[in-house]
């Protein structure tokens, strides 16, 4: 448990607020979540299946959405898939996503926050949080 105490106790006080226990299938699945930069929920319920037979796909799918409200993930929807962004790992970053396979690359660019920022000012707004996904097709799908 030492690793992440700060958002056991995000969770917890999220779940306090609306009545919630923390079980033993949330805690599973977080500890899973905060070991990745990102997962579906059906990538999680594969790797949770090995150990954790009984945990369904519904109450996984609700757990991140729990996540989620509490301020420890970001969803993502990428067509059909929603992905589980873990906001812990990382400063903000943005993604190249493939329209051929569906590949995620994230990337960070100190030039496209600045101008961001920039425009933001220009028009007399201040950022509170963004997303940049740029689409198109790997080298891989290009060939």
């Amino acid at each position: 448990m030492g690793k992440h105490p700060n958002h056991i106790g995000l969770l917890k006080d999220h779940l306090a607020k609306h009545q919630l226990k923390l079980t033993r299938q949330r805690e599973h699945i977080l500890t899973v979540f905060l070991n990745v930069e990102h997962i579906t929920a059906e990538q999680m319920y594969r790797m949770l299946a090995k150990k954790e037979p009984h945990i369904g796909l519904a109450t996984i799918y609700r757990t991140l959405n729990l996540f989620c409200e509490a301020g420890l993930a970001q969803a993502r929807h990428f067509g059909t898939q929603t992905q589980y962004d873990n906001v812990s790992h990382k400063g903000h970053h943005d993604h190249l996503i493939c329209t051929g396979c569906g590949k995620i690359v994230e990337f960070e660019n100190c030039d496209i926050e600045r101008l961001q920022e920039e425009v933001a000012r220009r028009n007399g707004f201040s950022i509170k949080t963004h997303k940049l996904e740029l689409y198109g097709l790997c080298s891989g799908c290009r060939h």
